[in-house]
């Protein structure tokens, strides 16, 4: 007898077992892997990817659970995460497009010298550009967001201030773009490209003088203690240029999801997020000079206009490079160029 219940009861416990499991098929959970460069203090990661992930938990109603790993924990080099996501090695990628040069050719123009102004206003026209031209440039993904930080400005060591184009010459700066490395080659500096937890090492080995970065990344590679100088450019553009930024999903991934979760992702993407995340970039630059500031040995300055409208001149070269390169692929850069220009325009009314 004890024997014969002991098989009724585990009889019973695997048909149970096999309603349980079923249980999801009604009621479906999910968890998405997001993978990202970026280290966990830095405020990208602090007010932007982990309120995301909150937001859809909470929209979800809890069924889907988005793990964040940081710093490339999951393995492989920043520059493999845009193909992380295309292979499904992951289900979410946070990424800068210019750590793979050449692969997003169109999105590129946004990263050109002085075509960028502002976060909100460059995030916003992204997404209407991106419905227009980029559609078989991210065709292997579910786009989450495209956007962009403040913009780059000079940050250097001791003894090697940028006050005026001249002071570039033989400067070795780290950038995160191809075009970006263009237009320093152009000012007579020495373009580095490296990821950004490479930074700290470069600068204490010597490898670089200094990096091209927006404040608020700043404290999560050190600069308060690696560079002395911060230059900025005098009137109303105060940037030279910015980096885009690529938040992709994999397209199965997506896919996958009962029609509901899609919703959730869907309004949790594109111009439904791009104004919190322009104004989110705006809103994080303030700390991150802060915390610059903190440290007395370093030294803040401005750049004057007419250094500036060298700076600008020496893009138009930059610019003619990207519109034969493209030209090379089959891609007419003109017009794109024109089109980002015209809804930067029309965000900025």
């Amino acid at each position: 007898m004890y024997r014969g219940a002991k098989n009724f009861l585990s009889a019973c416990l695997i048909a149970g077992g096999a309603v349980f499991m079923s249980a999801p098929a009604m009621s479906q959970e999910v968890t998405l892997k997001l993978h990202t460069f970026i280290p966990p203090p830095s405020n990208p990661f602090k007010t932007f990817l982990k309120p995301w992930a909150e937001r859809v938990m909470k929209a979800s109603k809890g069924r889907i659970k988005v793990e964040l790993y940081p710093v490339m924990q999951l393995g492989g080099k920043a520059p493999q995460l845009a193909q992380q996501a295309k292979d499904g090695v992951v289900d979410l990628v946070f990424t800068l497009p210019g750590f793979t040069p050449g692969r997003f050719p169109k999105l590129e123009v946004f990263e050109l010298p002085f075509v960028h102004t502002n976060s909100v206003v460059t995030t916003m026209a992204i997404q209407d550009y991106q419905k227009k031209h980029l559609g078989d440039e991210f065709k292997d993904y579910k786009v989450i967001l495209l956007n962009c930080h403040a913009g780059s400005m000079f940050m250097t060591k001791k003894g090697k201030p940028i006050l005026k184009m001249s002071d570039l010459k033989g400067v070795k700066l780290r950038t995160a773009t191809r075009v970006g490395g263009w237009h320093l080659e152009a000012m007579g500096a020495i373009p580095v490209g490296a990821p950004l937890p490479q930074i700290p090492q470069m600068l204490s080995k010597g490898v670089i003088d200094g990096a091209m970065l927006p404040y608020e990344i700043s404290p999560a590679v050190k600069m308060q203690d690696l560079a002395a100088n911060f230059s900025e450019l005098a009137g109303n553009q105060a940037r030279v240029s910015t980096s885009t930024f690529a938040f992709l999903m994999n397209k199965n991934s997506y896919a996958k999801l009962p029609a509901d979760l899609k919703k959730v992702i869907d309004d949790h993407s594109g111009s439904n997020i791009a104004k919190w995340a322009g104004e989110n970039w705006v809103k994080i630059e303030a700390p991150g000079k802060k915390v610059m500031q903190s440290k007395k040995k370093n030294k803040f300055h401005v750049i004057p206009e007419a250094e500036a409208a060298k700076m600008k001149a020496a893009a138009k070269p930059v610019i003619e490079r990207w519109l034969k390169e493209v030209k090379g692929k089959g891609i007419d850069g003109a017009p794109l160029l024109a089109d980002a220009r015209a809804l930067l325009a029309k965000y900025s009314k």
